[in-house]
């Protein structure tokens, strides 16, 4: 049986015809350049993610980028994040002339720890951090409650990296409902809706995938949503006058008209993915793997508060990965591949290792990144994954470690 990492065929199945009228029409139109395709996904994505603006960008990574530009981020400013995450999160401040301040991940949602969090902020005694850039990593959200008390306390936007993340929800108040105050429920809210600016990412792999690159900006700040506009084409307003220094940040409308007729179908998408989610848990389970101390299955962390609040946070995690942590994670995915299962490790290499920074960086250890960076692996969990397909993805894995 092959098990591949993604399977886009069988998604484009179904919505072939769809996009190739959507495509159409845009081709047709000749209007090829902005336009009404991707200011309606601008106001698609904003009230999907409950905040007020939407901004069409090139890429994720260019929505990280603009984002930071919007807010003055450049030479001699710091920026506080994650060591343990696609490049694009440390790339983006370097281009911009800033640098990167590292702090460890929490080992069991490998995200950003906020204790850690709090000692760089408390140790920075020049001020010299401008912005805090978490990143809602596999598809749950990082601790935003703790992240925001500590952003309003040293008054620094935050810049939620939401590339994996859209839709997936974060539980802001953080106790249970009957701790509450009277009339009060959890105040649920969705990635990219709790910091300054939220920045998505529409490469074809994710939950919510284009066809080709594209990404998102979102805030609720007018005065933000502007000036990524006027930075997202050259900086210019009006045509040919650039008060600013910008780029060619714009999204492709062909892109903006194919996420459009995908959007409706994401939820039931982000419903799959966490059905496929519990069905590995449960047949890991059956397998005593976990039991055995083989590996680790992931934890969805928002999840106890989701059975506390009476239907909100549906979207506790999306899972646009399913992470495992294993034992001989080397071993195991030449085993897996051998036998025609797909499987991915996000990420090899951790940030604050990657050769690109040269020298001249300080050389940092982050035990924790670094460790998931030798264990973790990813198994296919796209919805379209059968239960059959997913029965041979254990069944295999239970062989490499009973042989």
């Amino acid at each position: 049986m092959k098990v591949p990492l993604l399977d886009l065929q069988q998604q484009l199945s179904y919505l072939r015809s769809d996009i190739l009228d959507a495509v159409t029409r845009v081709i047709d139109s000749t209007t090829y350049i902005q336009g009404p395709e991707v200011t309606a996904l601008e106001q698609e994505i904003a009230a999907y993610c409950g905040t007020k603006y939407g901004v069409g960008v090139s890429s994720g990574t260019d929505a990280l980028l603009v984002s930071l530009m919007a807010l003055g981020i450049g030479p001699g400013d710091q920026v506080l994040t994650t060591p343990y995450s696609f490049f694009a999160t440390m790339g983006v401040i370097l281009r911009l002339g800033a640098t990167p301040v590292f702090v460890d991940i929490d080992p069991v949602s490998f995200n950003i720890d906020p204790q850690a969090m709090e000692e760089a902020l408390a140790n920075d005694h020049a001020r010299a951090i401008k912005a805090i850039l978490p990143v809602h990593l596999y598809g749950q959200c990082a601790d935003m409650p703790a992240i925001m008390k500590m952003a309003n306390h040293y008054d620094l936007p935050v810049i939620e990296d939401a590339a994996q993340a859209i839709g997936a929800e974060c539980p802001m108040n953080t106790g249970p409902d009957d701790l509450l105050p009277a009339g009060v429920t959890q105040d649920w809210q969705r990635a990219g809706s709790m910091g300054r600016v939220g920045c998505f990412s529409f490469f074809p792999s994710k939950n919510l995938g284009g066809i080709g690159d594209g990404g998102m900006v979102v805030t609720n700040d007018p005065s933000l949503a502007d000036k990524v506009r006027i930075l997202l084409n050259h900086g210019a307003a009006p045509k040919y006058y650039h008060g600013l220094l910008g780029g060619n940040f714009r999204l492709d409308p062909i892109q903006a008209a194919v996420l459009r007729i995908k959007l409706p179908y994401l939820e039931q998408w982000h419903r799959s993915r966490r059905e496929n989610a519990g069905r590995y848990r449960s047949l890991f389970q059956d397998s005593t793997l976990a039991a055995d101390g083989f590996l680790q299955l992931p934890r969805a962390v928002h999840q106890e508060q989701r059975l506390q609040s009476k239907g909100a946070g549906i979207n506790y995690h999306i899972y646009n990965q399913f992470v495992l942590r294993v034992q001989r994670r080397d071993a195991l995915i030449d085993w897996l591949r051998s036998h025609d299962i797909g499987c991915e490790v996000y990420y090899p290499v951790p940030l604050h290792l990657q050769k690109c920074l040269g020298k001249d960086f300080p050389v940092f250890s982050f035990p924790q990144a670094e460790k998931a960076a030798l264990e973790t692996l990813a198994l296919p969990v796209y919805p379209e994954l059968t239960g059959d397909m997913q029965a041979f993805v254990v069944e295999k894995i239970a062989e490499f470690y009973r042989r």
